[in-house]
């Protein structure tokens, strides 16, 4: 174990060398996995909107338009004619598949409820048991609060990982990122138990929001925060390296390996206040559901469509370090104050670790209307 330390450790040197900030924590990643290999599409995402998915009225998503956007996404992204056959590019009827949902701005946005069913609905078609999928969050009052066992066709488990909250009975002793931010007394984050014990793949479902120390919160910090415990320690005052910390933990195995699939929720997404919604103005409707292999690409995507729509809102951008944009305490709900000073950078630092491909003219986006 402690020769695997050593060389994982190792590993994050290059990158570390690549970036233009120098100053990086100094981070250990110990787990005793290694790469797997899965079907990759990097730099490649596909864009389905329908101007008919979503009523902002009622806010309820048309489960019919949802369908019709998952299937033309999934053909679109593996070039597949057959439903089936796009799914089976990712999913054996032999998997154990873990559905990383979304819900920190639960009930308002979170990982909506017909996209969930439409991937278990999906799963189950290509021979997966129910009882072999999982709906998991962190949280269990955010998990609780959308209610996804009414929408689905089959009984399938919906847990939560901290039962009761900072519960650290199903985190991985074995499997950790190690590093000291700001003297804190626990310097460690675990891996999610059922990650690394229990699922063969994972499809990740995250939303279309900002974030006040991240910059913009999607596939990537879904995927980081998302399956570790102990993260929020990350940001403190106005100082946060999210910039570091998501790819970090992002790219530790069999994190990395096992999601598979990103099938971003941008049906309702969040331009202000993220991850939670501070206030319902903060709410916008992309009505967009996106399919990537490689959320870094996805993630760069997102950067602008969050900074379209907080420049169309008169907000500062997402890029903005300047310390008189920040407030001294609580959550910003000035759209023209930042609580941290923002990283979206976090983006570009997990391409360096190998997550995806970063640069906007090197990103394939095809954009399908329903």
């Amino acid at each position: 174990m402690k020769r695997r330390t050593f060389v994982l450790g190792s590993a994050i040197a290059p990158a570390a060398l690549a970036s233009v900030d120098q100053d990086i924590p100094k981070y250990r990643i110990v787990t005793p996995y290694h790469a797997e290999q899965h079907y990759r599409i990097p730099g490649t995402v596909v864009s389905v909107h329908s101007a008919k998915s979503i009523d902002e009225t009622t806010e309820k998503a048309d489960p019919n338009v949802v369908r019709e956007m998952m299937t033309r996404g999934m053909l679109g992204l593996t070039g597949e004619t057959k439903l089936g056959d796009a799914w089976r590019r990712f999913i054996e009827p032999s998997d154990i598949v873990g559905i990383k949902v979304n819900c920190s701005g639960a009930p308002k946005v979170c990982s909506n409820p017909f996209v969930v069913a439409e991937i278990v609905r999906n799963l189950t078609a290509v021979g997966v048991k129910p009882a072999n999928i999982q709906i998991y969050e962190r949280f269990e009052d955010q998990l609780k609060s959308v209610g996804y066992a009414k929408y689905l066709d089959q009984e399938v488990p919906i847990q939560a990982v901290e039962v009761p909250r900072g519960s650290i009975r199903n985190y991985d002793p074995k499997t950790y990122v190690e590093v000291d931010f700001f003297g804190e007394d626990d310097t460690r984050s675990n891996m999610i138990r059922w990650v690394t014990e229990r699922f063969t793949k994972i499809i990740n479902v995250p939303n279309m929001k900002d974030h006040g120390a991240a910059g913009v919160t999607g596939c990537l910090k879904n995927m980081a925060y998302g399956n570790f415990s102990n993260v929020a320690r990350s940001h403190k005052w106005e100082k946060t390296n999210t910039k570091t910390f998501i790819g970090t933990l992002a790219s530790t195995e069999p994190l990395r390996s096992r999601v598979v699939l990103n099938v971003m929720d941008g049906l309702k997404g969040v331009w202000h206040g993220g991850p939670f919604v501070l206030n319902p103005k903060f709410v916008f409707y992309p009505k967009i559901i996106a399919f990537t292999t490689d959320p870094v690409s996805a993630d760069r995507l997102l950067i602008d469509i969050i900074e379209t729509e907080r420049k169309s809102k008169g907000a500062n951008s997402v890029w903005d370090r300047s310390r008189d944009q920040l407030i001294s305490s609580g959550r910003s709900v000035d759209p023209t104050k930042n609580h941290f000073i923002r990283e979206p950078g976090h983006i570009e630092y997990a391409s360096s670790l190998g997550l995806g491909v970063y640069d906007i003219n090197k990103i394939k986006n095809k954009k399908i209307e329903v």
